[in-house]
């Protein structure tokens, strides 16, 4: 698609063609027929009335304008058929449908011009038909180099819907899992604040110490929802800049021990980091669901993190002693989906990565998780 200012060009390249060629006419002192005049004076009259109202091209309007330079160009292969005015007047006219119209358009164009050029000009090698033929050549390259970069551009654009569409449902998973991780954590825990103030309020009303006692019990949980706080906080924060995928998850066991007070372990290698950042993102991102879900839910006391290169891809193993999964056994990726057993969002997560999953649960000895992912 041509933008507007590339319109206006073309149409002011018009009007000076037009200019140029009636002038020199003109100014040799040439007998111009009637007719012919009339033609150059219609086509130098629509030249300037189609810079000055540069409305929406219509399929009406791109009729008139291919009749009228068509009719400009029969004109000066009619009265100068070995002049510069033909070879201007054709150029143009091929330029400008070549930039304009499609591939079937330039070569009704291209054929209705040589045909003229044939009937109306002297024959011989330098003829102005040869001339013609050579300047449709180079329209047609100008046609099809434009269809090509049009076909690119549609491409691009379809893609770039698609990304976004992926990059919405991305954000809305995302906000979901937020919602339901604050409603299930944060929530819960200043909810079972707000009873626990309102049953030492009625304590202290019938037994000062045991509604001392109780103060004192809340002061811990406290202490608890602080943690899982910073753990729901550190969670929505990316990665530090510039730090390795490895070094990501030697900080991020760290933290766990340092805010949970759960011993916890990193063994592994220095990996090579892909290319893209969001699968490192993506990656951290898994260790920290399965983190938070540990201390969520697991009551372990202990967890390993181990990552390290298996050929292609990465292995990650998140493995803890706490309660473990409601279930026994160890299951793949598929066999989760196929029963509903397992994190969703790390389900998700590893599938979004064409990554694999497997889980192995011991109730009440703990859990494995270990994930693949290609790098």
């Amino acid at each position: 698609m041509v933008p507007y200012r590339g319109r206006l060009a073309l149409r002011i390249a018009r009007l000076a063609v037009s200019v140029l060629c009636s002038g020199w006419f003109l100014l040799a002192g040439g007998t111009v027929p009637v007719l012919a005049g009339v033609i150059l004076g219609a086509h130098l009259i629509y030249a300037i009335f189609a810079v000055i109202e540069m409305g929406y091209e219509t399929p009406g309007r791109a009729a008139i304008s291919a009749i009228v330079d068509t009719a400009f160009f029969c004109v000066w292969t009619w009265v100068a058929p070995e002049g510069f005015q033909a070879v201007f007047a054709a150029a143009y006219l091929l330029v400008y449908t070549a930039l304009l119209r499609d591939l079937k358009q330039l070569a009704i164009t291209a054929g209705v011009v040589t045909l003229l050029a044939l009937f109306l000009s002297p024959a011989g090698p330098g003829s102005l038909a040869w001339t013609v033929v050579a300047l449709a050549g180079v329209a047609v390259g100008m046609t099809v180099y434009k269809s090509y970069i049009d076909q690119r551009h549609s491409t691009t654009l379809r893609h770039n819907v698609i990304i976004r569409s992926q990059a919405q449902s991305a954000r809305e998973a995302e906000r979901q899992r937020i919602a339901a991780d604050f409603h299930d954590g944060p929530l819960q825990n200043f909810i079972a604040f707000q009873m626990r103030l309102e049953l030492i309020r009625r304590m202290l009303e019938r037994n000062y110490e045991s509604g001392v006692e109780e103060l004192r019990n809340l002061q811990e949980l406290c202490k608890t929802q602080v943690a899982d706080l910073r753990s729901f906080v550190r969670s929505m924060r990316p990665p530090d800049e510039g730090m390795s995928l490895a070094a990501s998850l030697v900080r991020m066991a760290e933290s766990l021990q340092k805010d949970t007070g759960i011993n916890t372990t990193f063994a592994g290698e220095e990996l090579h980091d892909p290319p893209e950042v969001e699968v490192s993102l993506e990656v951290l991102q898994i260790v920290r669901e399965a983190f938070h879900n540990i201390q969520k839910h697991s009551g372990a006391t202990q967890v390993g993190l181990s990552a390290y290169r298996r050929g292609r891809n990465v292995e990650i193993t998140v493995e803890d002693n706490g309660a473990g999964f409601p279930f026994a056994g160890a299951f793949t990726l598929e066999e989760l989906d196929a029963t509903r057993l397992g994190p969703i969002s790390i389900k998700r997560r590893v599938k979004m990565l064409n990554g694999d999953l497997s889980l192995e649960s011991r109730p009440g000895e703990g859990a494995k998780l270990t994930f693949r992912v290609p790098f």
